[in-house]
């Protein structure tokens, strides 16, 4: 219902009718369309600017994630986008004159085999070349930092070390969303939710408006950043992304006193945990094999994500699910993001971040704006640009780095 939306206490703006025409349409009004609108009226002097909606600010996937924030990246495309987002993630709470609660207490990547020790001493090495803070931990190092982590010699998947990096961490995400939705209200930014894109207006090769629920809008510059519905309503303006969509799946527990000090992810048996501010622990899986649109996913993939994190954290053994939930991530080729012109002149895309999205907010906005503002990538987005599908200079992140995208 258009009347019944949503809203924090603190942060109430109007919620405008649709113009009839803007500098600017923004598809997707969750963090990385939220951070877009943000950067374009920060860096560019942007403001006549609509973020649509389909649904509720942040409703989506910025609804529906673990919320942990990290740079530690193998490739030198990734290591550098993701390390600007987060010097971003360190300057957004006072830029925003918001405390959203970026808590940097460290990130672990735990190795479990032979190869996984060879795979996190060679990123840790290629973090620290990339200017990444990054070190190695060997098992008695792990239970200093994480004292209710396992490490005996006799658990299906021991712990033989693990890389760390210590600036990395959690921030509440839904806080994240109302504080760039309040400064870009506050800059004169359209926020139209309950405003769904059914299509787009073209003449010859360039891109003329939006065709939504709530009316056309006339635009000569659209920017799409959403996840779940990116092969689809790219499709709808003549353009073909190569990405499929998978469920992603997480959970938490009721609340507790501070137990765990740390975030702790485990891409061999693929669970990450840590605890929010308010003390429920936060655990998350890998994405389930199969190709889907539901936001709910396999119990097999939940049931083996819980058996992994009990055998880590034996105390969590008694602890009682509060609720569990799922996603719909798109996920490229290479497993890497698309940040992009199309061949559809004014018409930019921003998708297939697969679990790397909230992460990237920051940076994702940032490099966006520069791409819709002069019509060019961003030196940091110009590797992940749709031409690389082409030219085969992939990045293949996913297949290089064992370690949960």
């Amino acid at each position: 219902m258009a009347d019944a939306l949503p809203q924090h206490p603190d942060f109430l703006w109007r919620n405008p009718e649709p113009r009839a025409s803007y500098d600017a349409v923004i598809v997707g009004g969750g963090g990385h369309g939220l951070a877009t609108a943000y950067y374009l009226a920060v860096n560019h002097g942007i403001t006549n600017t609509a973020v649509l909606e389909k649904g509720w600010l942040a409703g989506g996937n910025m609804a529906r994630n673990t919320a942990i924030i990290r740079s530690n990246y193998l490739w030198d495309e990734s290591a550098a986008i993701y390390e600007h987002s987060l010097k971003l993630w360190e300057e957004l709470p006072a830029a925003l004159d918001y405390d959203f609660l970026f808590s940097q207490r460290g990130v672990m990547n735990l190795a479990h085999t032979l190869g996984d020790v060879r795979e996190g001493t060679r990123r840790v090495g290629a973090n620290v070349l990339n200017g990444v803070d990054a070190e190695w931990l060997d098992p008695q190092q792990v239970k200093e930092l994480c004292p209710i982590i396992n490490i005996a010699d006799d658990l299906r998947y021991p712990v033989m070390g693990a890389t760390y990096q210590p600036r990395g961490g959690i921030a509440k995400h839904d806080h994240v969303a109302w504080a760039l939705a309040r400064q870009c209200d506050a800059m004169g930014v359209d926020i139209i939710q309950n405003c769904e894109v059914e299509g787009f207006l073209t003449a010859g090769d360039r891109v003329t408006g939006v065709e939504t629920n709530r009316g056309r809008i006339a635009t000569g510059t659209v920017g799409m950043a959403v996840a779940g519905d990116s092969w689809d309503l790219a499709q709808r303006a003549g353009i073909r992304l190569p990405i499929q969509s998978h469920p992603l799946q997480a959970l938490v527990s009721e609340l507790f006193e501070p137990v765990h000090p740390t975030v702790v992810m485990s891409n061999h048996v693929h669970v990450y945990v840590s605890q929010a501010h308010k003390g429920e622990l936060v655990m998350g899986a890998g994405v389930d094999g199969y190709t889907g649109f539901g936001r709910r996913g396999s119990f097999h993939i939940i049931e083996e994500q819980l058996a992994a994190a009990v055998e880590l954290f034996p105390i969590f053994a008694r602890a009682h699910v509060l609720r569990t939930w799922g996603g719909i991530v798109d996920v490229t080729l290479d497993a890497s993001p698309i940040i992009s012109p199309t061949p559809l002149e004014g018409f930019y895309v921003n998708a297939g971040w697969g679990t790397g999205g909230f992460k990237g907010t920051p940076a994702s906005g940032y490099t966006f704006a520069h791409t819709i503002a002069t019509g060019s990538p961003h030196p940091l987005n110009a590797p992940f640009t749709l031409d690389r599908f082409e030219t085969g200079h992939l990045i293949d992140e996913h297949g290089a780095a064992g370690v949960a995208h």
